[in-house]
């Protein structure tokens, strides 16, 4: 789609959030309690995604600011897909 719709100043990207603190997640560490280690572990940066981390890169990638930024996966998830 980010290169058919490129010529027509339509930029297509993907945001793929990893482990993000939300009530799902909540709700799974509260009833798994080996989650929790799980999850941290799972990152480099050893902690969930807040929300507002990906709500911010929406707002970049809208912003003309990310104008050249096309045809992208964005992984929010603090370098658990650089391991």
């Amino acid at each position: 789609a980010a290169l058919e719709y490129a010529t027509k100043g339509i930029r297509v990207n993907a945001i793929c959030p990893g482990f993000v603190e939300t009530p799902m997640v909540t709700t799974m560490i509260e009833e798994v309690p080996q989650m929790q280690s799980t999850v941290q572990r799972s990152a480099p940066m050893r902690r969930l995604g807040r929300p507002e981390e990906i709500a911010d890169m929406v707002v970049f990638l809208a912003d003309d600011t990310a104008s050249f930024i096309t045809g992208q996966a964005i992984a929010l998830d603090g370098g658990a897909s650089a391991q």
